[in-house]
């Protein structure tokens, strides 16, 4: 059995770049156990652009398979 965890990353208003340092966000949860299944981008907002996106993880339960 597996748990999972959603981290929403927020991106700034005007040119979009994401406001956390996702690459240091991936690094510590694999330490933590985490693998990274996907990156999620939700659907465009005004003018076109997610105004966020989702890192999913997941990691197997302690004691179950």
């Amino acid at each position: 059995m597996y748990e999972y965890k959603i981290l929403r990353i927020g991106l700034t208003f005007w040119f979009k770049k994401p406001k956390d340092d996702y690459h240091l966000l991936i690094e510590e949860h694999a330490r933590q156990g985490w693998r990274l299944v996907q990156i999620f981008a939700p659907p465009v907002s005004a003018y076109g652009q997610a105004s966020y996106f989702e890192l999913i993880f997941e990691r197997s339960k302690s004691g179950l398979t």
